[in-house]
C-alpha cells in the first residue's frame, strides 16, 4: 500500500476471523505487529509501542475493510 508517497507492506494476520462485524485486525505492518480497532467508524491503533499517523491507521483500515469486504 502507498500512502503520503511512502510504500508499507502488511499481512492480515487474523483474516479467517474477520467478518462484517469485526472490529479489531491484527496485521504485521513492514514487519510489526499491529493491532487496529475500529470504535464509532473510526480505526485505531490498540495498544503497543508503535506511533503511527491517524491518517495512515485509517488507510489500513479502510484497506483491510475494502479488501475482505467487510
Amino acid at each position: 500500500m502507498t500512502f503520503n508517497e511512502q510504500d508499507y507492506v502488511y499481512q492480515i494476520i487474523n483474516s479467517n476471523l474477520i467478518n462484517k462485524n469485526t472490529t479489531e485486525l491484527e496485521l504485521m505492518l513492514n514487519g510489526e505487529k499491529v493491532i487496529l480497532a475500529k470504535e464509532n467508524a473510526v480505526w485505531k491503533l490498540k495498544d503497543g509501542d508503535l506511533q503511527l499517523d491517524a491518517d495512515l491507521i485509517q488507510a489500513l483500515g479502510r484497506s483491510v475493510s475494502l479488501r475482505l469486504r467487510m
